[in-house]
Order: structure tokens, then sequence, then C-alpha cells
């Protein structure tokens, strides 16, 4: 396997997990905060409205990558022009699959900031939008970010159901290679150098999600 080759699928694997994250936060933020804000001990308890949005990210939840990745063929195929066959259209399959992973995360994290810390900035007169983003997204930022990291992974691990839709990536070409060499793939160098390369930007991941976190964190008690 030429090494270009490879290094375009590092490009693909780092570049869709990377966009996935991002757009599965751009829905799946808003949408934890608003399962906090909505939730029984929250800044607005709305019942209905809590059990809605609740509903459907546990549903998103439950639908495994590989159903959600055939469901979204026809919006990837109107939005892209096809539906597989280049690295981009597994991009919308991903950010569903970890949306509603993103929503729960976020909720988790928000859920995790002192009640008295909200309460203090509240009897200052504060909106409950200033509550949100002076206290509740603040103080909660290391375990978002870490948050990050963790989907970022996960996302990462998705891909592997890109070799369904020929849509690349390193994972994607380690099963490629697998099916071309099935007598003696264990022997050959290239394959376990392509699984060295998943497990390192993994770990970077890790390492930088960690890296940041700790620069963020006032109290200093990440190692």
């Amino acid at each position: 396997m030429p090494f270009t080759d490879i290094l375009i699928m590092i490009a693909e694997t780092v570049g869709v997990t990377a966009l996935a994250t991002l757009f599965a936060y751009v829905l799946g933020l808003p949408c934890g905060v608003l399962l906090n804000v909505t939730g029984k001990n929250g800044l607005k308890p709305c019942k209905w409205l809590n059990t809605l949005v609740g509903l459907i990210v546990n549903i998103l939840r439950s639908i495994p990558c590989l159903i959600i990745i055939v469901l979204c063929i026809p919006l990837t195929r109107e939005i892209f022009g096809r539906g597989t066959g280049e690295w981009y259209t597994i991009l919308i399959p991903l950010t569903v699959c970890a949306f509603g992973f993103v929503s729960r995360m976020v909720e988790q994290s928000l859920a995790e900031v002192p009640a008295g810390e909200i309460e203090a900035i509240k009897s200052l007169g504060a909106t409950d939008f200033q509550v949100i983003m002076k206290v509740l997204l603040p103080e909660a930022r290391v375990s978002l970010v870490t948050g990050v990291a963790v989907v970022a992974v996960s996302i990462l691990g998705y891909t592997s159901f890109a070799y369904n839709i020929g849509a690349g990536g390193l994972i994607s070409g380690i099963y490629t290679f697998y099916t071309r060499h099935t007598g003696d793939y264990l022997g050959k160098f290239i394959f376990w150098v392509m699984i060295v390369l998943v497990v390192l930007i993994v770990q970077g991941i890790q390492e930088l999600g960690l890296f940041i976190a700790k620069k963020l964190d006032k109290r200093k008690i990440l190692k």
C-alpha cells in the first residue's frame, strides 16, 4: 500500500472525526443545556419539554450507528449530491450518532455545578441566561472539555462503519487490507503500522483533552 494512501486515510479520519465532533456539539451543547435547565432541579423546570427532548435524545442513542448511516443516506445525498463513496458521506450519520451522547454528557456536566454558586449569582439579580453563561458553562468547562475528548474518540470508533459505504479512513483501510490479504494479513508490516496510527490518534485526542482541561482547571486537581 503506497505511503500517500496512508496519509490520505489519516487526513480522512482526523478530518471527519473533528468535523463530526464539532457539529455534534453545535447541536448537542444547546440541547444538553436545555435538558439541564428544564430538569427537576433546573433553572426553569418544565416536565413536558424535558421529557420530549429527553425522549428524542434517548431514541437517537438507542439506534445502532450502522442503521443511522442507512437512514441518513437520502439526506446525505440531498446535501452532498451522493450518499456513499466519499469520506464526507459519513459526516452526517456520525453527527447524528454523537448528538444524543453529547446532549447527555453536557447535561451531566452542568448538573455537577454546585447549587450554591447558582443561587449566589441569582441573588444578585442575574437572569437565567446570565446564570447559564456566567456560571453553568464556565464552572463546567473542565468536565465539558474532557467530554469533548471522550466524544471524539467515540466518533473515531464509529468511523469503522465507513467501510460499509466506501467512506474511507484508517479503520476502514485496515479492514479493507484484511479482505485483500486474508491469508497473511497478520504478517504484513503495513497492517500493524495502520493499527499503531489509530492508537496514536486516539492517544493524541485524549492527551490534548487532558492538557486543555488542566489549563482550564482553577483548582489544579488534575494530574
